[in-house]
């Protein structure tokens, strides 16, 4: 298994003993949630975090373990993986070297943060944790890992794009369960706009152009 480590160079020693013991647990779903996914999380934790003002070891320490319960997006139980990431997050947190009051304000982070539960940040920290969660979700990273999502939820039974109007250019129903690129329309391009943070957004701003010009290209390759 390939060693996967924190390289930003504000990572604090805490966020690094605290890695080394949450790692292992990452990378039982697919790639799109892999170690990778939490690495970079944590790096736009850090950048966001510092720009806001905001503690860059607490922020870092909730990148590091706001995925740490995995459930498919097709269980029922999804909307409840951020609260449950809190809870098994006491544990580690405090193995590392973070105090009660610390726990309980990266926990409520994590678990204020989730888009699956529909909920808006419950603190600015939640902000900073949901803005670099969902920067990694659009952009050259976020494509990728929309389609690897596809194949892991379809079991290779959807497809690529709806054939016909792979770019929604009809008034027919969005299907991103049968069909890839309509996770684009469903959600991906309306993500930007949701940003919390001022670098967030205009680090949105920069991926989300990144997406149209994909989508801009897939249209002109399908004709």
């Amino acid at each position: 298994m390939d060693a996967v480590k924190l390289s930003h160079g504000a990572t604090s020693e805490r966020n690094q003993r605290l890695w080394a013991l949450v790692a292992p647990r990452y990378g039982t779903l697919d790639l799109s949630h892999d170690r990778l996914h939490v690495v970079r999380v944590h790096h736009w934790a850090l950048e966001l975090a510092a720009a806001e003002g905001l503690d860059v070891d607490l922020a870092g320490a909730a990148g590091l373990v706001h995925d740490l319960v995995e459930i498919p997006k097709d269980h029922p139980d999804r909307s409840k993986a951020s609260q449950r990431s809190a809870e098994a997050a006491r544990g580690p947190l405090e193995a590392a070297g973070y105090d009660p009051m610390e726990i309980e304000q990266v926990a409520e982070a994590v678990a204020g943060s989730s888009w699956s539960a529909g909920q808006a940040p419950v603190s600015r920290l939640a902000a900073v944790l949901q803005d670099a969660d969902r920067l990694d979700a659009i952009g050259a990273v976020g494509m990728a890992r929309c389609f690897v999502c596809a194949q892991s939820f379809n079991r290779g039974q959807g497809l690529l794009y709806a054939p016909g109007d792979p770019l929604h250019r009809t008034d027919r129903a969005l299907d991103d369960k049968a069909h890839a690129v309509d996770h684009f329309f469903v959600k991906l391009m309306r993500l930007a706009e949701g940003m919390h943070t001022v670098a967030g957004r205009q680090e949105a701003a920069l991926r989300h152009a990144t997406m149209v010009a994909f989508l801009e290209a897939l249209g002109r390759e399908l004709g």
